[in-house]
This record gives structure tokens, sequence and C-alpha cells, in this order.
């Protein structure tokens, strides 16, 4: 079962929104029917748009304690048969960590929007930066696999909500949204079609739902109420969810399959968008707010004759590494600006044999297209 059209549930049209408000919108385009909320600068306007909107669209707003009873409760209602969504920034991301190992090994479809600032801890609440890339990847123990998505306009916040869901409920995985701050309150035009392509639960009475013969590795996944006697464990389990945790065989096969329904797909995941390599000398490796900066400075290089080029990540996880190892063996050089003390680059520095150089920034603030084209102006002598 594939994509299928569905009506925009906003009228058709051009919209004045905030990253977070376009979050919320995506989510109710997506037909997500439940939100746990708790309230976390500087996500907090995606719960409050969603409470109000759900008394229009018919879904379910719960305000919870906290971020660990969030996710749980998303989980739950996941498996009642809802979508769900959950938002919030590093914090609150941290506490979900537990949560989000339950939803990977339980194979529970969730979207969750973390709206960046700067850390750890507490840190900056109302600044911005890029620090959670990694904790997105490996924050929960355990091998396993999400997706993650990093946009960079408001157009694609609701865009990438609406993307998530459907690669949550395609693969049955986590999916994270991972904005930030900057991005999550600013305003722009976005524009919505009159209509979105959703993918819709697969479901097959009878079918193990924790195993599958199928090639791209995911079972069907049925509901609670539907007379499929499940059972539904973050312990290790067969095929119908039976506790195994003494048999390495089954460990190794759950554990296996968890991994390659996503990796074995990620070309049909993984979205990017290039410009200017065709001749560059170097290459800007890029994703989220910090790729609006990169572009203008390559622009105004590009008009000067100079040989720089960019990748945009649109996908974080899984990473591009084919993409990047190519790059690699064209340009000379590679170049990573990025709002933390380096997370993106060291996976670049894995896959692309050229030089590879870092720019970190940490204070709170956006990094300006004049600090990229300084640096590239440097490295092009």
């Amino acid at each position: 079962m594939g994509l299928r059209e569905a009506k925009s549930i906003l009228p058709p049209g051009s919209y004045y929104l905030s990253g977070n408000e376009a979050a919320a919108e995506g989510a109710i385009a997506a037909r997500c029917s439940y939100y746990a909320g708790y309230p976390i600068t500087p996500s907090t306007e995606i719960a409050e748009r969603i409470s109000v909107r759900f008394k229009e669209v018919g879904g379910v707003f719960m305000q919870m304690e906290d971020e660990l009873s969030s996710i749980c409760s998303a989980v739950g209602a996941v498996w009642a048969g809802a979508k769900a969504m959950l938002a919030t920034s590093g914090p609150g991301f941290s506490l979900m960590q537990e949560g989000i190992g339950y939803a990977a090994m339980t194979e529970t479809p969730i979207v969750i929007v973390d709206v960046q600032r700067p850390g750890p801890s507490t840190g900056q609440a109302t600044t911005v930066a890029a620090g959670d890339v990694m904790q997105a990847k490996w924050g929960s123990h355990g091998d396993y696999q999400v997706i993650a998505l990093s946009p960079w306009s408001v157009q694609e916040m609701y865009e990438q909500t609406i993307n998530g869901f459907n690669f949550a409920e395609r693969y049955r995985v986590p999916v994270i949204v991972l904005s930030e701050a900057a991005l999550g309150h600013l305003r722009e035009r976005m524009d919505v079609r009159e209509k979105v392509q959703l993918f819709d639960r697969v479901k097959k009475a009878g079918a193990a739902p924790f195993g599958t013969e199928e090639d791209d590795g995911v079972p069907p996944m049925p509901s609670f109420g539907e007379g499929q006697k499940l059972l539904v464990t973050g312990s290790t389990h067969n095929d119908y969810g039976v506790r195994k945790t003494d048999d390495p065989r089954v460990h190794e096969k759950l554990t296996s399959r968890l991994h390659n329904k996503i990796m074995n797909n990620r070309e049909e995941i993984i979205e990017y968008e290039d410009y200017y390599l065709a001749d560059a000398e170097i290459a800007v490796v890029c994703y989220g707010l910090t790729s609006r900066s990169s572009l203008f400075a390559i622009q105004r290089m590009q008009q000067e004759g100079k040989k720089v080029g960019m990748l945009r990540l649109k996908t974080l996880w899984p990473f591009a590494d084919r993409l990047v190892s190519d790059i690699g063996t064209k340009v000379k050089k590679i170049f990573v600006p990025e709002m933390n003390k380096g997370q993106i680059v060291g996976e670049v520095m894995k896959y692309a044999s050229c030089d590879i150089i870092p720019y970190n920034q940490t204070n709170g603030q956006i990094i300006q297209p004049n600090v990229i084209m300084a640096e590239l102006e440097t490295l092009l002598q």
C-alpha cells in the first residue's frame, strides 16, 4: 500500500505562519489525531496551536505532567489506532529518550518535533542551536534506527511534518523533525496545496505484528480492539510479541530487522538538494537554518566566479553516506558549518576522502552569510 491523495485540512492558498505553527498544521494535514503536550521553550507554540485547532478537527489534546508521560501516552494512543505527535526542546528531548527506545523496539510510529536550543542542561531557553543531532540518532541505548528530518523554512516545517508521519507509518519507526529555535519562531509565507499525500497504516488480519518475510522488513500493524490478541513489550520478543529474553537467536533476528528495515530502504528515505556542485572545488555540506546562510553566501561567490557548491541534507538520519562519499571524490575540500561543536562533520569525515573543514558556533546565534563567505574565501586561497 502506497501514498494516497487526501484533501488538505487548511483551504489551499498562502499563509503567513511561524515554523512552529506550520508544524502544527502539518500534523493536522497528516491526520494526526492525538497530541501529548508539555510546554517547553521554544516549542510551546506547537502545543498552543494544536490545542485550539484540535477542537475544530476532532483531535485529542492531552497536557501531560512531563515529557516522560507525554511520549508514553503517545505510544499508547498509536496502539489504540491514532496518529500521534509530540513537540519539545533539548531538556524534554532528553527525558523522552527511554520512550523513543521503547517506540523503536515496539515499532510504534510516532513523530517528535524537537525545536533545538543551546545546551547542555537548561542552557539558553530562547536562543538557537543545532546540538541535538547526535542525540536524535543515539539518544536511547542499544541498536536501533530512527529517521530524522531537517527543514530549513516554514514551508518545510509544514511539509516535513507531513513527510514525518508518512515515514513513521510506512516504516513503523519514530521520526524526529529537527527544527531550531530561530526556525520555530521565524515567520514567512507558506503555501498550502489542495491535496496532500498520505500513507495509511498497513493492516492484515492474523499476520504477525512483529515479524515479516516481506523484503521491506516492515510488518503490518494492528490496533488494540481489533481481535488480534496483541502483546506489546519492550523486551526481546518473537514475531507475535511473546517475550524471549533468553534466546540469542530471537534477539539477533529482531534487532537485525529493526536495523535493516531502515538501512536497506535508505535510498527511498534520504532527501537532499544540491547547488553548483558540477565544477565546484569546495562543497559546503549543511542542514537546517544554516543552509540558508550557506546558500546566500555561495550565490554571491558564484557571481564572482568562485567555484563553490553546496549539499543540503534534508534527511540527517539515515545519513547520506554514499552521496557524501561521491562528492568527496570530486571536490578538493568540504566545509561543514554547524551550530554545535561538530556533529555531522564527523559523519562527513567517515565517508569523504578529501579535506574536511568544520566551522562550529555555539553562541546562541545563527551563522551569518558573511561568516561563511569569509571562511570559504580563506579556503579558496
